[in-house]
């Protein structure tokens, strides 16, 4: 596709002088008749002479010039089309000197269609015919009248010399600055294109990133559910089964009080994960103190015995950084309390330059990873898998890293370390 030039005052001008030069040899050609007629007095017969002539030169001027256009980049046929016009030109020297008002064609013909030092040679054979028109015409010439037609012709051949060369190096630089302008409208054409095609490449990016946010959203729910709700409920179902099981009232009150608890709990960290806050223990303190009082929460719910402990010198880590090492505490501890039948678990945090790292062990019947699989390594094999999975998503997002070593009868260990990256930088 070809771009659209911008249109000016100067084109249009343009426009109009190309029209008017291709009238204008016409014009020039027959309005020396008229005093060609009134001066000289012609027979009839040499008047239709006259016509036919200048007829002829704007017949040769129009059939190569205006006619066939493409035929002035052919230069040896735009050196016989000179030479013809010369011819053209003595032969009106001889018929009329009014003629020479139509020489001034020749001038702009002969840079304009010749190359090199042709230019200045038809400029001089043009400026002969000029000065003799100039002086009253072509007659019998002595040594006075050749030396006037010489002088003449010198500064004819200066003058339009100069003059014309101005002009034609006017419009080879028109030309050069109409080809710019196309360039720049191309260029600018195929920016737009440009632009377009972007505009539509960051609408799909757009929606791109929109179904990614929305998918991202909804792993963020799956996790937080798992984590909130569907613990919570499974303790409160451990906690009435419980208490349906047991003789005494006070164990019962006391299991229905912790299911209480746990419903409580439970409903405020879903309503926090909707809002994608922090969990509350994390609002209200730093992560070794959180850790410990979710250890303590868990041992009294599930009757397992637990520790925790913190080495290094703690510091207030990034907020994901920390809500990743609770949730993977308590995920682990889930699992302990549902599957490993332990009687004791620990939980150590341990601070380091540049990693923080949760482990959490148990004394619990264990398991054989060849046989359990990698899906379900951390829990029974019915139980889905989900819990690793959403552990190992977090702990990857952060560019951390997961392990888990167990062995049947000698307990599981849950590792997962994290960049420690301090409060106040991002990820």
């Amino acid at each position: 596709m070809t771009a659209r030039t911008p249109d000016s005052g100067l084109e249009s001008l343009e426009r109009r002088y190309e029209r008017i030069e291709r009238f204008l040899p016409g014009l020039l050609l027959a309005v020396p008749l008229i005093p060609y007629v009134l001066v000289f007095h012609p027979t009839a017969g040499a008047f239709w002479i006259t016509v036919g002539v200048a007829a002829a030169t704007g017949a040769w001027i129009t059939w190569l010039v205006y006619l066939h256009p493409r035929w002035t980049e052919r230069r040896w046929l735009m050196g016989i089309y000179f030479a013809g016009l010369i011819a053209f030109i003595a032969v009106l020297t001889v018929r009329s000197p009014w003629f020479a008002f139509f020489y001034w064609f020749g001038f702009l013909y002969a840079f304009r269609y010749l190359t090199g030092a042709w230019r200045w040679v038809g400029t001089a054979v043009v400026a002969v015919f000029f000065a003799m028109a100039q002086t009253g015409g072509f007659h019998r010439p002595d040594a006075a009248t050749v030396v006037i037609w010489v002088l003449v012709a010198c500064v004819d051949v200066v003058l339009a010399g100069a003059f014309t060369l101005l002009g034609v190096r006017s419009e080879e630089q028109n030309r050069a600055r109409k080809g710019m302008i196309a360039d720049l409208a191309e260029a600018n054409h195929r920016l737009e294109e440009m632009i377009a095609e972007n505009t539509g490449l960051q609408a799909q990016l757009l929606v791109q990133a929109r179904e990614a946010g929305a998918g991202d959203e909804r792993q963020r729910m799956a996790r937080e559910i798992h984590d909130t709700l569907a613990q919570g409920l499974t303790g409160i179902v451990t906690q009435l089964e419980a208490a349906q099981q047991t003789a005494s009232d006070a164990e019962r009150e006391r299991r229905i009080d912790n299911a209480k608890r746990l419903a409580r709990d439970s409903l405020a960290e879903a309503r926090r994960s909707v809002q994608a806050l922090r969990p509350q223990a994390l609002e209200d303190s730093r992560l070794p103190e959180a850790l410990a009082d979710e250890v303590a929460r868990w041992s009294a719910t599930s009757g397992v015995a637990g520790e925790v402990e913190t080495t290094g010198v703690a510091r207030a880590l990034h907020p994901e950084i920390e809500v990743t090492l609770l949730r993977v505490a308590q995920e682990a501890l889930a699992n302990v309390a549902k599957h490993a039948g332990a009687s004791r678990a620990g939980v150590t945090l341990s601070y380091m330059e540049d990693v923080v790292s949760l482990d959490v062990r148990d004394d619990g019947a264990g398991f054989d990873r060849a046989s359990v699989g990698e899906s379900s390594a951390s829990e029974s094999p019915a139980s889905g898998g989900f819990g690793l999975i959403a552990m190992r998503q977090r702990v990857s997002r952060l560019a951390g890293q997961l392990e888990i070593e167990s062995e049947p009868g000698a307990g599981t260990a849950v590792s997962a370390s994290l960049p420690a990256i301090p409060l106040g930088e991002s990820k």
